[in-house]
């Protein structure tokens, strides 16, 4: 799905079509129309600055779907069709309430991806560790440290509270995590965890597992040929650590629906 400022679609459509997907890339107003959403097996919010972020990131997004797509979504989510977000879709995800996913579709979120410590715009290569005690499906197929690029001036995850935060914790929701190269968590330390995240949060699921939100962009780490090792190193093979999370999500599907 889209809207005005998204910019990441075609990179995740284009990971999924080369794992045999078939993929349809709409507007907002073109599901809006149609109203069938749930014949769909699985939902990608793409990364971008949906709306020009007018408001903060992913809020006008959010608050639409919120408006005029509830009862749509609230039925997608209820079959356990999975639900990706990258970056500005994972803001979006958080402003609509699918994320951390308590109370389902609040209008106030629980919790927010605000300005990066830094206060400035990071784009950079970052490590990511996996939470092997997550049931999130879409790092199922992904190694534990893997490496996607971030870009983003909004991306430091902060719960709403502390007992929200505990719960997200608890519940191990936390899927993936900012790290070092040798999988050491960065304890936000900058420039490993580029933003400040709590926890070294760079995503997180809900409690089903089956919506996945992450500020990294996965879709820009699909092939061998988008690292940096290409490039620098000619070093090449034909995917790259991006393939995991796309791969875990078709696997999911073709084994549920």
């Amino acid at each position: 799905m889209r809207v005005g400022g998204t910019n990441r679609d075609m990179d995740a459509a284009r990971a999924l079509e080369n794992l045999g997907v078939k993929v349809e890339v709409l507007h907002l107003n073109d599901i809006l129309r149609r109203r069938n959403l749930v014949t769909y097996h699985g939902l990608v919010f793409p990364g971008g600055f949906a709306y020009g972020d007018y408001v903060r990131a992913g809020a006008i997004w959010g608050k639409r779907m919120l408006a005029f797509m509830k009862e749509d979504l609230r039925k997608f989510v209820e079959a356990k069709k999975p639900i990706l977000g990258i970056c500005n879709g994972f803001q979006v995800l958080v402003e609509a309430g699918l994320l951390p996913g308590y109370d389902f579709l609040v209008e106030e979120p629980q919790a927010a991806l605000a300005n990066n410590a830094s206060s400035r715009f990071e784009c950079r290569w970052v490590y990511l560790k996996k939470n092997a005690q997550s049931n999130c499906i879409f790092t199922k197929e992904m190694p534990e440290i893997v490496r996607f690029p971030v870009a983003h001036s909004e991306g430091r995850f902060i719960a709403g509270n502390s007992d929200i935060l505990k719960r997200i914790v608890e519940g191990n929701q936390i899927a993936v995590q900012y790290a070092t190269k040798g999988g050491t968590l960065s304890n936000t330390s900058y420039p490993s965890n580029p933003n400040g995240s709590a926890l070294d949060i760079a995503g997180i699921c809900d409690p089903s597992g089956t919506i996945f939100g992450l500020m990294p962009h996965p879709e820009d780490a699909f092939f061998g040929y988008q690292t940096p090792e290409w490039t620098k190193e000619r070093k090449f093979s034909t995917y790259g650590d991006g393939y995991g999370i796309f791969k875990s999500m078709i696997d999911y599907i073709e084994a549920s629906f």
